[in-house]
């Protein structure tokens, strides 16, 4: 009988930051890091891995809780206990005492690691800045001889900033290093599916649209044995039974932190993605009495603070231009919204696998956008890279205006004055339908925009797989083809 072995889970990518930590831990002196990136992508992790990789050092982690000072120091006192800390050092009873213990441990040649710093703006605990300040000054005019060190992490840009950078915090201008961690490349994403036998081209966008580059998403479902699996079988694993690991992810760790105000227009940009601004309002005004000011003032902190959602506009048009189209920034938020969120709550009261057929059609009509955001994500990573395609002078964008052009990616190369005007459907049945509607798009475009007229302009027409007979027949109409083995190759 034959054995399955099963697999080992590996530290994927992140090269070019884990040689940035390495190279902080090994100057062997006083350092205070700040590391930025989203909840689940991977910042302790990274960490983990920067000291696995250097010579041994005494490590404190604790995650910093969203309450009163007592809850952070009652989790000090926890993490203590885990790292089992010798008795000499002082345990804190306020934050003035925390302070004075985290510089304590430095000195000591202790790295510190506090998660979730961001909570150190909330008013009940900004006097732990004031506090830390004084430690950190100390330290800073004692680095010959401290080489101990400091990383705070948070997942919320703006408190971050606001702790770390505005200029009447206490700490602006302390940190010696900044590390901000984004989702994997696609390199990084393709080395993990090419281990884990994923070479299906559609259940890679499933994937992809689903978790995008956040690690410990599919490190998840490696844990549940669910890497390779069919979509259905994956859906139903993940977010359908009482185990699934992903089943209150959306809750705890994004709606949580925005306590149930904005509920409402984040379902509806996530079920409608590219929606317009006055979409939202007559959308917000047959469900409530809110006004457009109100509205606007939504928007503006789920945009500017959590950065949940992100306003396009059409390529070429100026900043202020009034033709934005709305979108669901993160992958996992857009999918748990738009098609996981009313299945799952409907569990206990209809057929499970009712349901997860729900939520897979669901999925499916929202991997139309996912296809375009992965096209353009990868052609900015091929350019960056220096690899065979088309390099980039801008930052890829789509172009649609009131006339009824809508084009999908359009990508500008202005050292050779070539531009690309793209097409991309899921399915290449359909692909092969929008032909004459990009090469309709694009004569308008260049009526609007006559520059380019005289630039070798190009028309790509791009699904996940598309059949040697496709590629003939769309080839043949001197369009370009490309699926997901021509975009990934190199990779």
């Amino acid at each position: 009988m034959a054995i399955m072995v099963r697999m080992e889970w590996k530290f994927y990518g992140r090269q070019a930051e884990l040689n940035k930590l390495k190279s902080i831990l090994n100057r062997e002196r006083w350092f205070f890091t700040k590391i930025i990136g989203r909840r689940r992508i991977g910042k302790t992790r990274l960490i983990q891995q920067a000291l696995h990789e250097t010579k041994d050092r005494s490590v404190f982690y604790v995650q910093i809780p969203d309450s009163a000072p007592s809850g952070v120091i009652a989790a000090i006192r926890d993490a203590v206990e885990t790292f089992q800390l010798d008795p000499k050092y002082e345990l804190p009873r306020d934050l003035l005492g925390l302070a004075k213990f985290v510089s304590s441990l430095i000195k000591d040649n202790f790295i510190v690691v506090l998660d979730e710093f961001q909570y150190f703006n909330r008013p009940k605990l900004k006097d732990f800045c004031s506090y830390l300040q004084h430690e950190v000054d100390t330290l800073s005019n004692k680095s010959s001889t401290v080489t101990g060190g400091l990383f705070v992490l948070g997942s919320i840009h703006t408190e971050m900033v606001a702790i770390l950078e505005d200029r009447s915090a206490p700490l602006y201008n302390r940190t010696t290093d900044e590390v901000h961690v984004t989702h994997w490349e696609m390199s990084s994403l393709l080395e993990l599916f090419r281990e884990f036998g994923i070479t299906n081209p559609h259940q890679v966008l499933f994937f992809w649209n689903l978790f995008e580059g956040v690690p410990k998403f599919y490190r998840d479902c490696f844990e549940q044995n669910v890497l390779g699996l069919n979509r259905s079988e994956v859906i139903k694993k993940m977010f359908f039974e009482s185990s699934s690991p992903l089943r209150t992810e959306a809750d705890n760790w994004f709606m949580k932190e925005l306590h149930g105000r904005y509920d409402s227009i984040l379902k509806y940009i996530a079920r409608h993605s590219g929606c317009t601004h006055s979409d939202l309002i007559a959308h917000i005004r047959s469900i409530s009495q809110e006004s457009e000011e109100q509205v606007g003032g939504h928007l503006q902190v789920l945009q500017d603070k959590y950065k949940i959602i992100e306003k396009k506009l059409p390529i070429f048009a100026p900043n202020k231009a009034r033709k934005g189209r709305y979108y669901i920034a993160d992958n996992f938020l857009r999918s748990w919204l738009g098609a996981l969120s009313a299945p799952v709550s409907a569990i206990n009261f209809s057929p499970t696998e009712q349901l997860v057929e729900q939520a897979n059609q669901k999925l499916q009509n929202l991997e139309g956008h996912g296809l375009e955001k992965l096209v353009a994500l990868v052609y900015e990573e091929r350019s960056r890279k220096g690899l065979p395609g088309f390099p980039l002078s801008r930052k890829i964008e789509g172009f649609w205006d009131r006339s009824d052009v809508e084009i999908d990616l359009v990508a500008v190369n202005e050292a050779e004055s070539k531009i690309r005007f793209g097409s991309c459907k899921r399915s290449e049945e359909k692909l092969l339908a929008s032909i004459p509607t990009l090469r309709k798009c694009t004569e308008k475009f260049l009526k609007e925009f006559p520059q380019y007229n005289k630039w070798n302009v190009e028309c790509v027409a791009i699904a996940p797989q598309i059949s040697k007979e496709n590629r003939t027949n769309i080839t043949g109409q001197n369009i370009l083809a490309e699926d997901f083995s021509d975009l990934f190759k190199g990779l």
